[in-house]
């Protein structure tokens, strides 16, 4: 007995699981639901771009934070140290560190 495989035509026919159909025709698709939809994801992306908008004003205001203090404190060490200072003013810095004991 051949194959069925073997039957010409038998590759041909659709069986449910062949057949790729929408459930809803073209022809009976609805704008309404299309544009329930597109209200739908439009007020989603737009709750979504406010979002990220405001996490975007709170990180430029961070990094203007970030660039004051930078600028501060560059500024503060452009600042050149006295001229008049000699080498035993320099020792007498060294001496403001005062040394305890410790008893274990």
């Amino acid at each position: 007995m051949p194959i069925s495989s073997a039957i010409k035509g038998l590759q041909s026919i659709k069986s449910m699981q062949n057949v790729v159909k929408s459930g809803v025709p073209l022809k009976e698709e609805s704008d309404f639901i299309k544009l329930y939809l597109f209200e739908k994801e439009r007020t989603r992306l737009k709750n979504e771009e406010i979002r990220i908008l405001l996490r975007l004003e709170i990180v430029q205001n961070r990094l203007k934070e970030i660039q004051a203090y930078n600028d501060d404190k560059a500024g503060k060490m452009n600042v050149s140290a006295p001229a008049g200072k000699s080498k035993k003013q320099g020792k007498t810095d060294n001496n403001e560190w005062k040394t305890m004991s410790i008893d274990y």
